[in-house]
């Protein structure tokens, strides 16, 4: 389950800008991961997934949303 690093959460805005990029899935991490692996994410997303893995049968989140 992915989410984004939420800047409403810090308090100092220097910090945020120094993390907010440190968590973001790229398509390439899920090549050695089970084929049965979902992601999930609430939506809307940020920079968290980059839209490469939209193509990625494992990317569940537009699914999910779905319902």
């Amino acid at each position: 389950y992915m989410t984004r690093v939420q800047k409403e959460r810090f308090s100092d805005p220097i910090e945020y800008e120094r993390v907010k990029n440190t968590y973001v899935l790229k398509n390439a991490m899920l090549n050695n991961t089970k084929d049965n692996l979902r992601v999930l994410h609430p939506l809307p997303r940020v920079n968290e997934i980059n839209y490469d893995v939209d193509a990625n049968p494992k990317a569940y989140y537009f699914q999910q949303a779905e319902n």
